[in-house]
């Protein structure tokens, strides 16, 4: 029998965070989105009603904090507390208040960290229980992306949180290969697509959940070269770019520099209680600089695989899969963290491995 809930998300609402930086396209992005028809049953949160340009699609107000959209998705401000609105509305649409609705895209502000909406939908039971986190989608300005990566750590850690990176205004920069680079780089895990006036097939978006079964072995094996990524910081440190002002090159990745994405994988069933010693050390000492940690477990006495999912201190529990995602089965754990290296993740393993 195992220790571990089995995975129950498909019965839970999946939550997917819109986020970006101001000006890079979340509401044209949401606008498209809500067009699609496999879109009409989802409800929309955004951080301020007056922000976003959804009045032409807006048929009829339910009340003054719901609308239900021409597309038939329902668009909720958040004029209190995160938790109470996704709660009201789950409340709502069982009372049959609101029309049915399968998913919520959440569209954040772009100033917004999006960790604790993460961290909130990984593990407050009055939430988590009914919601799950799927797709964390972050928008990217390709004219402006440079100066405010570097200027603006918000801007940093929404793309070292997502599971998709859409550039947006591609068109208007003749050579973006060093703004590919360094996206790779301050998050190789996550796919990149480019997107034009907001145009994106919603079935490239969603649908990551705890573990992307889009993520074949190929791309992992990539994450365990570590000189890969060495090549890949050298040839966004070659590129060439300069600040408008002037300034030496030395100030590029002011803000990302200390970034860190890395993969562990073990090639031997793992003891559980090693690994979870291992996680919680990790949590009291360093959660502030554990932007995300994400993988699946080959746990001994477990016949199917085990996700974790953690953003900060918080943890998602785990869960056992029904099946593995491909045909690799060793375990597999991503870290995005701020100056944690690989060598210290790994050197706390060995202490509480040796602890076991």
């Amino acid at each position: 029998m195992s220790l571990f809930e089995s995975d129950k998300s498909a019965e839970r609402t999946p939550v997917s965070l819109i986020t970006g930086f101001l000006g890079s396209g979340k509401t044209t992005l949401l606008n498209r989105l809500l067009r699609h028809d496999a879109m009409k049953d989802s409800a929309v949160v955004i951080n301020e009603y007056g922000e976003v340009s959804l009045d032409h699609l807006l048929v009829e107000r339910v009340d003054g904090e719901v609308a239900v959209l021409a597309s038939g998705c329902i668009c909720c401000t958040i004029r209190s507390d995160l938790e109470e609105t996704l709660r009201a509305l789950l409340v709502r649409r069982d009372r049959g208040e609101v029309p049915p609705f399968r998913r919520i895209l959440v569209e954040t502000t772009g100033l917004a960290d999006p960790a604790p909406i993460a961290q909130l939908l990984l593990n407050n039971p009055l939430v988590s229980h009914f919601l799950r986190l799927d797709t964390v989608v972050t928008t990217v300005d390709a004219v402006n992306a440079a100066r405010q990566l570097d200027r603006q750590y918000e801007a940093v850690k929404q793309v070292a949180l997502a599971d998709r990176l859409l550039i947006t205004k591609r068109d208007l920069v003749n050579d973006t290969d060093a703004l590919d680079l360094r996206l790779r780089r301050l998050n190789p895990g996550a796919r990149i697509e480019n997107v034009a006036h907001g145009e994106v097939d919603p079935a490239q978006l969603f649908g990551a959940a705890l573990i992307d079964p889009e993520k074949k072995t190929a791309d992992i094996e990539r994450w365990l070269n570590e000189q890969a990524f060495a090549d890949v910081a050298k040839a966004a440190h070659e590129s060439g770019h300069h600040h408008d002002d002037g300034h030496a090159h030395h100030e590029h990745h002011s803000h990302d520099a200390s970034i860190l994405s890395f993969m562990i994988a073990f090639d031997d069933p793992l003891d559980w209680m090693a690994v979870s010693r291992w996680l919680a050390h990790l949590r009291a000492t360093r959660g502030e600089d554990l932007l995300r940690v994400k993988g699946i477990l080959n746990l001994r006495d477990e016949e199917t695989p085990v996700a974790i999912h953690g953003v900060h201190h918080v943890f998602h529990p785990p869960v056992a899969l029904a099946k593995w995602p491909d045909a690799d089965r060793r375990s597999r754990i991503v870290f995005i963290t701020r100056g944690i290296t690989r060598h210290e993740v790994l050197d706390l393993w060995q202490e509480a491995h040796a602890s076991a």
